[in-house]
């Protein structure tokens, strides 16, 4: 049996500790099942954290947001990565919308 990879397993360059448990990465292959009612709520989230942007699938912020939708992490987990480690997960959520 062919094992395929997980494009929404975003592997950490180190180990990352939240709330005292280490990571080596998350799976936020949730995205794929999110609704349309989930994007406006997440646009919500983001307009009530004072950012704004033009399109907001192209910020930090909106990645970590919908990251916490696709996932079993709280925003904050996000939003708590490595510079390094953000950068990676807000192209594969930029990605799996401009795709």
């Amino acid at each position: 049996m062919k094992q395929t990879s997980n494009e929404f397993l975003v592997n950490f360059k180190n180990p990352f500790t939240f709330e005292g448990k280490e990571y080596k990465n998350v799976d936020i292959s949730g995205i794929t099942k999110l609704t349309t009612g989930d994007l406006i709520e997440a646009d919500a989230l983001f307009g009530q954290t004072g950012q704004f942007a033009v399109m907001n699938e192209m910020t930090t912020g909106y990645a970590c947001i919908v990251a916490a939708q696709a996932s079993d992490k709280p925003v904050e987990f996000f939003q708590q990565l490595p510079a390094v480690e953000g950068v990676k997960l807000k192209r594969i959520v930029m990605g799996f919308f401009n795709s």
